[in-house]
């Protein structure tokens, strides 16, 4: 219905905060549950993504609180309110899909003036209130068109009005962006963020795109195989992964084993003091992001270890710069202007407030030596490492 799935009432709806209680659904025939024990909640006004790989249950979670399908456990809480046995058409919900399924035969207008009219309200009081809405959405001029004239952003765009038309307490979109080009799709997020300020709606958004998630959301929350691996804001995500499935799966490429001595982490790459409480003392993998990294002259006092370049792989104007240092790999993401070749010798900067160990658990310590070793083991095997130093 609406953009989707909608169900709506009358009247504006008061701000509520969503809940998802323990959810759990496992569908017949599946070795593991889609969902497990999932625990998640959205302030009132706030905006939440579901951030996760295909297969991680984002959708299942979506459809379980628009009602579209029933959980084995656990409860959906809007407001406070419980929604077990509330059926899809009485939740004031409204869900956008990946597709904008709107109506064929009726003109924008009354796409968008659909679930007013199904709420109850006069054909001329919803077409007066869906024009608000395709306002809201910069779409007032084709309020005559039929959905087959309209573009892919045109459409989406009419069915967040018609999502918004609903006035729900909570508004679902299951990566309703992702069919788009980047272009329209960065027009979409500056659209969302625009209506949030505007109407103020309770969001969870459901995506695999991690820009996306962060210029949309207000917090994060990474799913994977059914539950929450860490909810967060972005900048938290980035540098203080929970785990290592966390750091990998939001493209994080450095991950050294060593030990932690006090506030010192000891590896391949010599010795490097943590920021204040990171860290118990044992076995732990420094994890940094990329991104963070400074690759410098060899000669410069700034820098915290010294190594050679092993690879330099280019994706646009930004390039990942592998350096080994005593065989032990670190991933630096350079811009358009810098220019290593392979075997140079360079100096890495890696600032103290980026660094963060995660303790090993069993098992993860040899896995992530292998995935550090990874970069290494595709290079260049006769170039010689120089020393690192203590930083």
């Amino acid at each position: 219905m609406s953009g989707g799935a909608m169900s709506g009432g009358q009247g504006p709806a008061a701000p509520a905060g969503l809940r998802l209680a323990g959810l759990t659904r496992w569908f017949p025939g599946a070795a593991e549950p889609t969902l497990d024990r999932l625990d998640l909640g959205v302030p009132a006004t706030g905006c939440v993504a579901l951030l996760g790989p295909s297969g991680s249950g984002k959708s299942t979670a979506l459809r379980l609180v628009a009602g579209l399908d029933t959980p084995d456990d656990g409860d959906v809480l809007v407001a406070g309110r419980s929604l077990r046995g509330v059926p899809t058409e009485r939740r004031r919900t409204a869900m956008v899909f990946q597709r904008p399924r709107l109506f064929p035969h009726l003109d924008v207008l009354d796409n968008v003036a659909f679930p007013l009219a199904v709420a109850g309200a006069r054909a001329r009081r919803a077409r007066t209130d869906a024009r608000r809405f395709l306002d809201l959405v910069g779409l007032a001029d084709l309020a005559r068109r039929r959905p087959a004239s309209l573009s892919g952003g045109q459409e989406q765009r009419v069915a967040l009005a018609r999502a918004l038309a609903a006035r729900p307490d909570v508004l679902l979109l299951d990566e309703p962006f992702s069919a788009l080009d980047p272009g329209l799709r960065t027009e979409m997020h500056e659209l969302v963020c625009e209506l949030r300020a505007a109407v103020e709606p309770t969001i969870l958004l459901v995506t695999h795109d991690r820009r996306e998630a962060a210029v949309l959301a207000d917090t994060v929350a990474v799913l994977l195989d059914g539950r929450i691996a860490q909810h967060d804001t972005v900048s938290g995500l980035y540098t203080r992964p929970a785990s290592m499935a966390v750091h990998r799966f939001l493209g994080g490429r450095n991950a050294v084993p060593g030990t932690v001595v006090g506030r010192e982490h000891r590896s391949a790459l010599g010795v490097l003091r943590l920021p204040p409480g990171d860290g118990p003392d044992g076995p732990g993998t420094l994890v940094v992001r990329q991104e963070a990294l400074t690759l410098l002259a060899p000669g410069d006092p700034s820098a915290d270890v010294v190594g050679t370049v092993r690879d330099v792989v280019r994706t646009g104007p930004r390039a990942a710069v592998e350096v080994e240092v005593s065989g032990a790999v670190v991933v630096c993401e350079v811009g358009p202007h810098d220019s290593p070749r392979r075997g140079d010798a360079a100096g890495v900067r890696i600032p103290l407030a980026q660094r963060h160990v995660l303790p090993d658990v069993p098992g993860s310590r040899q896995a992530a030596a292998e995935a550090a070793a990874r970069p290494a083991d595709s290079s260049d095997p006769t170039d010689e490492t120089a020393g690192a130093r203590p930083a």
